[in-house]
């Protein structure tokens, strides 16, 4: 799975959980709360997707890691490849 995919299916946890949000414009270096109307309860069902879809659990200490689309990738990625997902 790509750096790419993972942007990508962040993306669509936050259309799910957010639906009124335009993310056609979604800078991948910006922190994602400074982009979109998200609060710490959009925050943590993104987290909860992620282990409810795909298993990953990400503990709280590391919650900062997902600040921003690059991020949320560079961590994801090690997660999904041990868990060996494809795209």
């Amino acid at each position: 799975m790509t750096k790419d995919d993972i942007k990508q299916i962040v993306l669509d946890i936050i259309a799910e959980i957010a639906p009124d949000e335009d993310l056609s414009d979604v800078k991948p270096e910006v922190r994602l709360r400074d982009q979109l109307e998200l609060d710490s309860m959009d925050f943590l069902d993104i987290v909860m997707e992620l282990r409810k879809q795909y298993g990953i659990e990400v503990p709280e200490a590391d919650y900062p890691e997902l600040a921003s689309l690059d991020s949320c990738a560079n961590y994801l990625e090690p997660k999904f490849a041990a868990l060996g997902t494809k795209a």
